[in-house]
């Protein structure tokens, strides 16, 4: 019977230390950071991944989140330096640097979100109201982002928090402002286009114009060239006629008569009345052209 009770303390004494082994040990992961409570203070803080000890039912262990987070913000519409009314839309990244000071100033990664999201918020705001809707959009953007940063940074070390990051996602115009510059944009591309289309026309009457008088010139010149060349054309024929003339008056009456013979006497195309001893055909009575002549002597 002793025997049976020793037995069973012994059972219970072994259960108890595996009880007690067990919750002395934890285990910090590679993306984590622990924190080892006490009573409601924190004892030790591990960050190397492995397995720790802490006094079992008396210390508590509270883990913390050593990767890069994000903080989504909603988008906020500001007023630049301009006085144009801009909706952002930002987000940020940090990362838990203290777990101890983060443990203690905000407590969770919700209550971070809300402080980190406000701090940005304001950040945004006055770094952004100091520049043109140029350099927010366009010329300026990372710089100011780069600004809004390290200003957020220096208000999170308060809680441990080191920022990595703070980008613009977009940053747009109200939906109505949007409107109003888009139908502005068309009303003035429609005039630069007007005005090209009137320019295009007027200088494509100028070169018809050029064109045109260039054709009129060229006509003329060249009228008045191929008159000049059929002028000299025309008195060379007439100086070889005449030379041929002078050469042998006979032969060349013969020629034009026989000319006058082949243009008139067509075949199925002729109707003359005259009279065969005429001089018109005085080379069909005698070859040599004396018969007509001698008729006409009669």
């Amino acid at each position: 019977m002793r025997l049976n009770f020793a037995g069973g303390i012994l059972l219970v004494l072994v259960v108890v230390a595996l009880i007690a082994a067990y919750g002395s040990l934890f285990t910090v992961n590679q993306t984590q950071q622990a924190l080892v409570v006490r009573l409601g203070q924190v004892v030790a803080t591990p960050t190397d991944p492995g397995l720790h000890t802490k006094l079992p039912i008396v210390d508590s262990v509270i883990y913390i989140d050593k990767r890069i987070l994000d903080l989504e913000n909603p988008s906020q519409e500001m007023i630049a330096s301009d006085q144009k009314r801009l909706v952002v839309d930002a987000f940020a990244r940090y990362r838990i640097h203290d777990a101890l000071k983060f443990y203690q100033k905000v407590g969770s990664i919700d209550a971070a979100n809300s402080r980190l999201s406000t701090l940005l918020n304001s950040k945004l705001r006055g770094v952004l109201g100091g520049a043109t809707l140029t350099h927010i959009v366009r010329d300026e953007r990372a710089a100011l982002m780069g600004k809004v940063r390290d200003q957020l940074d220096e208000e999170a070390q308060a809680f441990g928090i080191n920022v990595i990051d703070v980008r613009i996602r977009r940053a747009d115009l109200p939906d109505q402002n949007s409107q109003f510059v888009y139908t502005r944009m068309q009303t003035e591309r429609q005039r630069e286009a007007a005005e090209f289309r009137g320019q295009g026309s007027q200088r494509a009457q100028e070169i018809r114009a050029r064109a045109e008088r260039d054709r009129t010139v060229l006509l003329a010149e060249a009228t008045s060239k191929a008159e000049q060349t059929r002028g000299e054309g025309d008195a060379e024929r007439n100086r070889i006629f005449a030379d041929a003339y002078n050469k042998d008056a006979e032969f060349f009456t013969f020629y034009r008569s026989m000319q006058a013979y082949e243009v008139s006497l067509k075949r199925g195309d002729t109707r003359m009345v005259i009279k065969p001893n005429s001089e018109f055909f005085r080379y069909f009575l005698d070859p040599s052209g004396k018969a007509g002549d001698s008729n006409t002597k009669k």
